[in-house]
């Protein structure tokens, strides 16, 4: 499990939920990890602080991704390590806003608030960080990893409102085009997950929803399970390791099988 030892990892929103677990992961396997956080400080140290535990070097970088001045400042963490190996784009955000019927739900504001941080954010990560992933490449040899988080949302158009799911769809599209403007010497690939429980959700509503919400989820998957940030972590740091060297401009969605619906055996036909 140390096949990504000598490495240098950062990964934005990396203190919290899928976040932290994709740190993790990748510090269990040897990386070193700059956990980037926006507002949650004492989260971000504690999993530095739980990467250091695993026998890892770990570092927490406040940035904002969604600004210029963000980039620069995750640019100036990664620089005294010379390279970069793995840019985990992980943060984002959302608004509420089920009902996607109810154009009202959403402003202008809205709109660029979830698209600065989806979507502008990895573009200014990638770009800031560039120089430093094509010098990983060419210490190493190897073609760098990013590994971009989007969601089921860009893919099928559901979600917590239209603003986040069109945010999604244009991740996609961006992974697919600097998956190919940016080969060989970078992988660019994206994870779709559907549900998972996180406070992403749980924050959204009480605990009795929230438990509701798994029991539906359960039902409504051909392999009965909702995922934790574990389960799509798995699938993050693959796209990060060298078993997926071929693979660039992939978008893995990862939902427990919800786009299939229940296993036709559970509803015993």
């Amino acid at each position: 499990m140390n096949d990504l030892s000598g490495r240098i990892a950062l990964v934005t929103g990396g203190g919290t939920g899928l976040g932290r677990s994709i740190s993790l992961k990748l510090a269990e396997r040897g990386a070193t990890v700059l956990v980037n956080y926006s507002r949650s400080a004492a989260e971000a140290e504690e999993t530095v602080a739980a990467i250091a535990a695993a026998g890892a070097q770990g570092r927490a970088v406040q940035a904002d991704v969604s600004t210029p001045e963000g980039a620069a400042a995750l640019r100036a963490a990664v620089e005294p390590f010379g390279r970069l190996d793995i840019l985990a784009c992980n943060a984002g955000i959302t608004k509420q806003a089920r009902n996607h019927a109810d154009l009202d739900a959403l402003s202008k504001e809205d709109f660029l608030g979830v698209y600065a941080v989806n979507v502008v954010g990895p573009f200014l990560a990638m770009q800031a960080l560039k120089p430093l992933l094509l010098a990983a490449h060419e210490a190493s040899g190897r073609a760098s990893a990013v590994v971009n988080t989007s969601s089921i949302a860009g893919l099928s158009g559901i979600g917590s409102s239209v603003a986040y799911a069109a945010s999604k769809g244009a991740l996609n599209t961006m992974t697919i085009s600097l998956a190919r403007a940016l080969a060989p010497a970078i992988r660019v690939n994206a994870v779709c997950p559907g549900f998972i429980g996180t406070r992403w959700f749980r924050d959204a509503m009480d605990e009795e929803t929230f438990a509701a919400t798994i029991r539906s989820v359960e039902a409504q998957t051909a392999l009965a399970a909702a995922s934790g940030p574990d389960e799509i972590a798995d699938v993050a740091v693959f796209l990060a390791t060298d078993a997926s060297r071929h693979m660039t401009g992939e978008l893995l969605r990862v939902d427990a099988g919800l786009h299939l619906g229940p296993s036709p055996l559970r509803r015993g036909q």
